[in-house]
């Protein structure tokens, strides 16, 4: 009888040996893997007049809750903005509010910082729909936009749609002294 007990005891240590190592070993397995985001992006015709824009978003997934930001760097103005328009694709089908549209002066993050407002710029902002369907964005900042090192961004928070695929955003701006809108550039977002 102890013989039998002295040689269980033997097989449990064999087995916990062999097994806990193996139960922790492929525990990071069972766990969601986080995908790699690579900095790059992606343009049909690369010759043609299309400048591309920074822009940044916080969830590529369908049907997430998502923050996008679109920047204006310094390097991408030459004179004081009196509005800013960004033209929404048709075919991103998700519903916009003015109260979760916003214009700020941002910190464009990086490797070792994060994106933040650092300051929300008072704007009038309109959304507006033509015949077509084609759906813009209208910001009125109260003061013009100065030519300075400042960055500035407009930030949608929007659900994403349900389709995936990419979308191309184009901004356009008032200059001061001027009244029609000029091509500032393009963003194109990527939603899985």
């Amino acid at each position: 009888m102890l013989k039998n007990t002295k040689k269980l005891a033997l097989n449990f240590k064999i087995l916990s040996f062999f097994l806990i190592p193996s139960i922790l070993v492929s525990i990071p397995f069972f766990s969601k893997i986080q995908d790699a985001k690579a900095g790059l992006e992606f343009q049909w015709d690369q010759n043609s007049g299309i400048r591309r824009l920074r822009w940044f978003q916080k969830e590529n997934k369908k049907r997430l809750r998502n923050k996008i930001y679109f920047f204006l760097r310094p390097r991408d103005r030459n004179s004081e903005l009196l509005r800013i328009n960004l033209a929404i694709p048709e075919t991103f089908k998700v519903k916009l509010n003015t109260e979760k549209i916003s214009f700020c002066n941002v910190r464009i993050g990086g490797f070792e910082s994060r994106t933040k407002c650092l300051e929300d710029i008072p704007a009038d902002i309109e959304i507006n729909t033509d015949e077509a369907g084609l759906r813009s964005v209208d910001i009125y900042p109260y003061k013009p936009i100065p030519t300075n090192k400042k960055s500035y961004a407009i930030v949608l928070k929007v659900f994403n749609p349900r389709r995936s695929g990419l979308y191309q955003f184009h901004l356009y701006g008032q200059p001061k002294g001027n009244t029609g809108l000029s091509y500032l550039g393009s963003s194109t977002i990527v939603i899985d």
